[in-house]
């Protein structure tokens, strides 16, 4: 990992499975970073009703028991894969990091909503490009994954 903006920034899948593997309690997410998201309050607000939520949406990145023995760095892949249409939709700046911290709450989409948040990395945008080829991939053994926001 490079430094950037205060935080290191994992540039590969490897680097980011390693972490994962080292390290659970983790969970991406997606905004301007913690610059921004860890100010007087550290919460975050539904889109749809305006209400505070208790603590930041998150989506987790720790390896489920059912994923058994398959590739840590396909998870991650996945992981990755699922949420980056936010950049897309949430506009200019919105970009992924890792973070440690308790998760207090679910939001709307049953999201984990985190607190006592310690900011770990930045994602690089070439991991999430190489998330979407490892996801396609996958395709023929998968099935196809209907995402738009590309």
């Amino acid at each position: 990992m490079s430094s950037s903006d205060d935080l290191p920034v994992a540039r590969s899948l490897a680097e980011l499975a390693d972490l994962v593997i080292r390290q659970r309690g983790l969970f991406v997410r997606w905004s301007r970073g913690p610059g921004t998201d860890l100010g007087a309050v550290a919460s975050s607000i539904d889109d749809l009703t305006g209400i505070r939520m208790s603590g930041l949406s998150a989506n987790p990145l720790d390896v489920e028991d059912w994923w058994d023995d398959r590739s840590r760095t396909l998870w991650v892949a996945r992981r990755l894969y699922d949420y980056a249409h936010l950049p897309h939709e949430k506009g200019r700046g919105v970009r992924p990091w890792v973070l440690a911290g308790r998760e207090t709450g679910r939001g709307p989409d049953n999201e984990p909503l985190v607190t006592d948040v310690r900011p770990l990395c930045w994602i690089d945008g070439s991991v999430i490009e190489a998330a979407r080829d490892e996801v396609a991939r996958q395709e023929t053994q998968w099935g196809p994954l209907r995402r738009t926001g590309r």
